[in-house]
């Protein structure tokens, strides 16, 4: 019995509404990954137009050699659930993300494909539309700047230095997937995936592609209102979706900073101060649980007795200071203990 072809490549591509273009996307995959060990899959979510019919004729297409699946969902779920249907019915060793509506080049996502099976190390791009000097159709000034704040905030958020969260085109080594479990079903799915793939400790490259923007009347489906729940999964992904553990060493953490910034400032002034050491503690939660929390928390507390008035605050300050020195040493030392989840 001769032996299956091994799938190298998946290609997921969710699609909605997209009839206009689904054509002109199927040719540019034949032209640059038709191949036996390559599997494209379409996730149709819920189109109303003629997507549907499209995307079944294209199985009597008799010009492409890769191993085309069509997944239908019966209603619109988003696009981060049609990505998690994709998923679930891929099987080759690296996913590519594709979107449908051809804003990013296929040559690009070919280009991406070439150097990830071809370097070992590398398990996971992301594509940037900021980075490259390739050609761009861009002139959505609002959309590029909410693009570029996400990507600051998250930057910061998990200490990463990426250009563009964003991109529709990512491509991930299985090693990768099987590691993070996708929730969010709609636009959101960029950080909630970008997020997962951080914590897990996998490293994520970037690749300059094209990007040719097109209009709401040729179909652009994302919204302001995507843009304002974007800053919700920012902070969703990284001050809730953590561990027991984590989440608890926020919450203390945040609440004695808060203590700690009640002794500057008078007033509106004190109140800004508390409200600032609040923000500074849910930061300082990440990175210490609850014990290494408790010996910062600790010497705050002892700093208190030191001094009088703006000496108080000084004797605060330098005590914080000596625990948190402390507490990273701690950490360190437990850093490969079955305790390590408290420190």
């Amino acid at each position: 019995m001769p032996q299956e072809n091994k799938i190298n490549l998946s290609i997921i591509i969710p699609v909605y509404n997209e009839d206009q273009y689904l054509k002109t996307l199927f040719n540019q995959i034949i032209k640059f990954f038709n191949n036996k060990s390559i599997e494209l899959i379409f996730v149709d979510d819920g189109s109303t137009d003629s997507s549907a019919e499209i995307l079944a004729s294209f199985e009597k297409n008799s010009n492409y050699n890769f191993n085309l699946k069509i997944v239908s969902l019966e209603k619109n779920s988003g696009k981060g659930k049609a990505i998690q249907v994709g998923i679930n019915n891929s099987s080759g060793e690296y996913i590519l993300l594709q979107d449908a509506d051809l804003e990013l080049d296929i040559e690009d996502a070919n280009e991406m494909y070439q150097i990830i099976k071809n370097n070992n190390i590398i398990k996971c791009i992301f594509g940037s539309r900021y980075l490259s000097g390739k050609l761009k159709k861009n002139n959505y000034f609002v959309n590029t700047l909410v693009g570029k704040i996400n990507s600051f905030i998250f930057n910061i958020f998990f200490s990463q230095s990426l250009s563009d969260v964003h991109c529709g085109l990512k491509i991930l080594h299985r090693s990768v997937v099987d590691k993070i479990n996708l929730t969010v079903n709609d636009f959101g799915i960029e950080i909630d995936l970008a997020s997962q793939i951080v914590r897990n400790k996998f490293f994520i490259y970037e690749y300059g592609v094209s990007y040719y923007f097109r209009t709401k009347s040729q179909g652009k489906k994302i919204t302001w209102i995507d843009g304002i729940k974007s800053f919700y999964y920012l902070l969703k992904a990284r001050f809730f979706d953590n561990d027991r553990s984590t989440n608890i060493s926020i919450i203390f953490t945040s609440l004695y900073m808060a203590y700690v910034g009640s002794y500057f400032g008078m007033g509106l002034g004190n109140t800004l101060f508390i409200i600032s050491f609040l923000i500074i503690g849910s930061f300082l939660g990440l990175q210490y649980k609850i014990i290494s929390s408790s010996i910062i928390f600790l010497f705050i507390y002892l700093g208190s007795f030191f001094g009088s008035g703006n000496g108080t605050s000084l004797s605060v300050l330098i005590f914080f200071i000596m625990g948190i020195l402390l507490a990273r040493y701690i950490k360190k030392r437990f850093h490969i203990s079955r305790f390590n989840y408290l420190f």
